[in-house]
Parts: C-alpha cells; structure tokens; sequence
C-alpha cells in the first residue's frame, strides 16, 4: 500500500465510527441539522436579498462588507486591505484556497502561514488538500516526522502529541506578531451581521483576535437567516466532521468592543480595530438558479461524504479541484470551476447521500453533471 492508502485508511478508520457514536448520543443534532436545512433554503430562495441584508448588518455594527463577483475580484480586496510587507496568518478557509488568496498575498511580498495544522503540512509540501476538513489526511505521521524535520530543522519524534507540540511552538510567534488574520466562516448570520466557526486547535480564535486586522471570506452560500441558524451549523457540521463538542465556537460581530465605561459601547478594545467581511459569489449565484444544482450550496463542508464514498478511497482522496474533493468536491469543481470531469468518475453507490446530514441526493447532481458534460462534447 502507498503512504496515501495508508493514511486514508487510517483516517476513515477513526472518523466513521466516531461520527456514528456522537450522532447515536446526541439525538437532537438531526433535528439541528433538518433546521439548517431549512434556513438554508429560505435564504437560497431570496439569496440576493440576504446578500444586502448580510452587508448591511455588518456596516451597522463597525465592520466593512464586500462582495465578489469573482476569485479576481476577490483577491482585488483583499491585497487592497492587506497591501505588502505584512506578517499574515491564515485560519482554514477553503474560499481562501479557492480564489488563491495565501499565494497572491506571496506575491506581493507578505509573509503568510496557514496555521491550521493540516493546511501547514500543506504549505510545507506544497501539495493541494486531499480532505475539506482533515486537508492533510493523505500524509502519514510517519511523513508528516520527516516534513517537518525537512522544513524547521526539528525531530518530533513519531507521537502525534509531539508533532502538534511542535507546530505550536512555531507558529506561537507568528499568532503574536501577525499584523493582520484572515479567517473563512462557517456560518453568517443575515440578521446581525456576525460570523460564526467552529474549530478544536485554537488557531482560529488567535488569527481572529490577536491580530488588529480580521479579514473573513467566505462563499454567499454561507448566509443564513439569522444567528440562531448561524450557531446551529457550526453544531452540526461539528458533529457531522466526527470532533464533537467542538473544542471551540466562535462568533464575531464586527471589531472588537468594550460597554465598561457608562455602558457607552466603542470600539475598538483588546482584539482587531477593524473587521472586514468578504462574501464571493464565483458561480454560486448562477447554480442557485439551476433546481438541480441548488442542492449543492446545502453543503455545510463536513467532509462525511468522503469517508463513505468507494471512489474517494480508490483514487487515494485525488478526486475534485482543489480545495474540493471527493463527492461534494465533484459538484463543486462544477461550480466554481466549470470542471465537469469529476462527476464522471462517480459510481453511483449512493453513501454519500445516505449520511449527508443536508440530505443532499449527491449521486443525482452528479449524473445531471456527467449529462451537461457530454452535451457539451
């Protein structure tokens, strides 16, 4: 077997039956997860008009909103906030990756680190994700020992305790001296203007406080009605991803703040100054009008989908565009790409929409895909 084989197969060994485990003693995610669902399509079905409300809602309370028609564009606002010779730190964001951001920001002279750990080892080998959630679940730790060795100089021995404790460590200083963090978001709430996500490492939490400048992109498929919806997704993708309770939610409502003097609120306090939130579009306003590819902005990026799916595990996770793999991968390299090609490889199992926790019929958007592509052949 291949290291890729080795890894995948220690991933889905440990995630499968830990999801069914969280799912079996806590009943109550698969009500959540039927209310996310609905919310999300209240707003899919008036989405331009969450998208204003969204802005909105995040000028009313300090923070600056914009949207993106495109990856371009979207690295437009970005280097324009940002500029050069910045010290940036990046929490997991697959629109990051989407539209190119931490390569961009490179090129403009910054320096930037992902500090997920997953999408470190990424940046370390230079290698696209293999997994939405787990972005490093192709390598093993016995590969992940000898990148960082490569990479810092550093033996962390062979105990994934001591691989993590080493990642924290170096990126310690940079969490302390970034000048700016960037962020995605699980969740926006329309209503409020605030950003939801949910993490376990704790590197979120630091690249969106610490720092006096929080950037947040994220997709418009994102939004939805209001918080209470917002919080109910960051619960069940939590559950749904297998690491539940999350060790972490956070929710972020413009800059940071303070009422302790005559109950006056002003800004800012303790974290950023100023909080920017960035809603993309890239070929997820076109797909909503299409009913068939509607379904696919249901997704909540959980990852489950991958685990169960047989040609995910046969292709050793090389299935989709980058950020997006495996069966949701495959609708949207559609999407955002205009890639049809990865929906040819679907088999039609059919697990994918049997744990999908949006109920998502995947195997059917992927066959109305394969019949776009060879009607265009």
């Amino acid at each position: 077997m291949s290291d890729w084989d080795i890894a995948i197969k220690r991933g889905v060994e440990h995630n499968v039956p830990r999801v069914f485990k969280v799912l079996r003693e806590h009943p109550y995610l698969e009500d959540l997860a039927r209310k996310v669902r609905e919310g999300k399509l209240e707003v899919l079905s008036n989405l331009d008009y969450y998208i204003e409300m969204t802005m909105k809602s995040v000028e009313r309370i300090g923070g600056k909103a914009y949207f993106a028609e495109n990856a371009e564009q979207a690295r437009e606002i970005v280097s324009k906030i940002v500029g050069s010779g910045k010290r940036i730190v990046m929490g997991k964001s697959m629109v990051a990756y989407e539209t190119g951001i931490r390569k961009y920001l490179q090129s403009l002279g910054n320096e930037v680190w992902e500090t997920d750990l997953g999408e470190l080892l990424i940046q370390f080998a230079d290698e696209p994700p293999s997994h939405i959630i787990a972005p490093a679940v192709h390598m093993t730790r016995e590969r992940i020992r000898e990148l960082i060795k490569e990479k810092l100089g550093i033996d962390p021995g062979d105990k994934h305790e001591d691989i993590v404790r080493v990642a924290r460590e170096f990126l310690r200083q940079k969490f302390l001296t970034a000048d700016i963090g960037i962020t995605g978001a699980n969740a926006v709430a329309a209503d409020s203007g605030s950003i939801v996500l949910v993490e376990n490492e704790g590197n979120i939490r630091m690249s969106s406080v610490v720092p006096p400048v929080h950037i947040s992109i994220t997709g418009v498929e994102k939004i939805l009605p209001n918080l209470e919806y917002a919080i109910y997704e960051a619960l069940v993708q939590a559950a749904y991803a297998g690491l539940y309770p999350p060790t972490y939610i956070n929710v972020t409502s413009g800059p940071s703040s303070t009422g302790d003097v005559e109950q006056k609120r002003v800004s800012p306090a303790h974290g950023p100054k100023e909080f920017h939130l960035i809603l993309v579009d890239n070929g997820r306003r076109k797909a909503n009008e299409d009913s068939v590819l509607r379904e696919a902005l249901l997704c909540i990026r959980c990852g489950r989908c991958h685990f169960h799916c047989p040609v995910y595990r046969a292709l050793d996770g090389k299935w989709g565009v980058p950020p997006y793999s495996g069966p949701m991968g495959a609708m949207w390299s559609a999407i955002v790409y205009g890639d049809y090609r990865p929906a040819l490889l679907c088999s039609h199992a059919g697990n994918c929409r049997e744990v999908c926790p949006m109920k998502i019929n995947i195997p059917k958007v992927l066959e109305y895909l394969k019949g776009k592509y060879f009607s265009k052949a």
